[in-house]
């Protein structure tokens, strides 16, 4: 686990391995979101790079029959 240090303007840097391992470039955003007593930042992702990651699901789930 890494630490960082907050600025005096708030900001903070993403160590370059977490960088790297996210895949995360210049002008990538990040939802924050606080949860109880901590911060987390979620890189946000667009639908289309997206596709594909749920392949082989299982979608067999009963459903209404109003709902078919």
């Amino acid at each position: 686990m890494q630490a960082v240090t907050v600025s005096p303007k708030y900001q903070v840097v993403i160590p370059q391995a977490v960088r790297e391992a996210m895949g995360l470039t210049p002008g990538s955003k990040l939802q924050v979101l606080q949860y109880d007593d901590r911060i987390e930042m979620i890189p946000v992702r667009s639908t289309k790079s997206l596709r594909g990651t749920l392949r082989g699901i299982d979608t067999s789930v009963p459903r209404d029959r109003d709902r078919v």
